[in-house]
């Protein structure tokens, strides 16, 4: 908690963050651009996608989320430059698509390896259906991270993980069982069917409802995909109500799920009769908190995701580690970092928010 609270409320370092975001902007509109044309700007071509092995040098790093312009999205990549400046890439660049379908991300790879990028950082939409295309990037030399969302391991070096998987389900059972007082029926609002994140905390989640006898009386009625747009997940959040009209909760573990859930609830009749929980954005869910729709909720800091990711490239093209268990690197005023089991390395637990502790949080 300390480490989630210091990285986020030091002063000067978030006003860089916050100049870097908005010019940020700029660069993603100039590679859309560029994309379209097969070119792709910051760089470098000459050396067919092989890395360089200078400490920093002309290595180049490109960000590719599930989605531009989501308000997770944006503080992660907040992250990400800074991690990659300090790491002292030469080059840094975010492109990506508008929606978050599972091959959206494809020609955004496939630029990146005609550009020779070196290193690319990529939250899948789709485990899989990235995976010819990093294949290729990687064949030309790019060294490939996932982060926020895992692609198959075989397709990538390592991972950069949120939380332990487990645990973060865990926190989302425990969360929603206490509020509404350890009986009844309760819903999933996720974000897309094939993200690689939300399936396996869903995956935890239902295996903990089933086997934990604490939890016997609580009934998992059906799991329901906002497909992390603000308006359908609405739609859906609606739709459960009118479906289910027992329903006693909703856990929506995406940042645009339950920001839209928390919306729609605020102003029905089931403002202080549902519970919602999940996982959210301090400053999207105040005014939520504060009128008493949502009583508690958990995330941990994006901006880490994308600042460890940086880092950890930079440790794969400059061949300080491999992505095998036990390497390590140092990732910044993060400290260093180990890669697990599986290419994994995990940036840190999650917070818990609640109207006592939220306006400590700017993110």
């Amino acid at each position: 908690m300390e480490l989630i609270r210091n990285y986020t409320k030091r002063g000067n370092t978030g006003k860089r963050r916050a100049a870097r975001r908005i010019a940020s902007f700029a660069a993603i509109a100039t590679s859309l651009a560029l994309i379209a044309t097969g070119c792709a700007s910051g760089a470098d071509t000459s050396g067919g996608g092989e890395t360089s092995g200078d400490a920093g040098g002309d290595l180049s790093i490109t960000f590719i989320p599930k989605q531009l312009n989501n308000p997770y999205t944006d503080v992660v990549l907040g992250g990400g430059e800074e991690g990659a400046e300090e790491a002292g890439f030469a080059a840094t660049e975010i492109v990506g698509p508008l929606e978050a379908s599972a091959s959206s991300q494809v020609s955004f790879i496939n630029a990146e390896t005609q550009a020779g990028t070196n290193v690319i950082v990529i939250a899948a939409n789709d485990p899989d259906a990235v995976g010819p295309a990093l294949e290729e990037a990687r064949s030309a030399g790019a060294k490939i991270v996932a982060f926020d969302s895992d692609t198959n391991p075989k397709y990538r070096d390592v991972f950069i993980s949120q939380v332990v998987a487990k645990g973060v389900a865990l926190i989302q059972v425990k969360l929603i069982a206490e509020q509404i007082g350890g009986a009844g029926e309760i819903a999933i609002l996720s974000a897309t069917a094939n993200a690689t994140n939300q399936n396996e905390w869903i995956k935890f989640m239902e295996e903990e409802l089933a086997s934990n006898p604490e939890y016997k009386d609580i009934k998992l009625v059906t799991t329901v995909y906002g497909d992390d747009d603000d308006t359908k997940s609405f739609q859906e959040a609606q739709g459960l109500m009118q479906a289910y009209p027992n329903l006693k909760g909703i856990i929506s573990p995406t940042t645009v799920g339950i920001a839209a859930t928390a919306r729609y609830l605020s102003t029905s009749e089931y403002k202080g009769k549902v519970a919602l929980t999940g996982l959210g954005l301090p400053n999207e869910m105040r005014p939520f908190v504060k009128d008493g729709t949502v009583t508690e909720f958990a995330l941990w800091d994006p901006a880490q995701l994308g600042y460890v990711a940086a880092f950890a490239g930079k440790a794969l093209a400059d061949g300080t580690i491999t992505g095998a268990e036990g390497d390590t690197f140092e990732a910044g005023e993060l400290g260093e970092r180990e890669v697990g089991e599986g290419g994994v390395v995990i940036v840190g637990p999650p917070t818990q928010f609640t109207a006592d502790n939220i306006d400590e949080y700017d993110f």
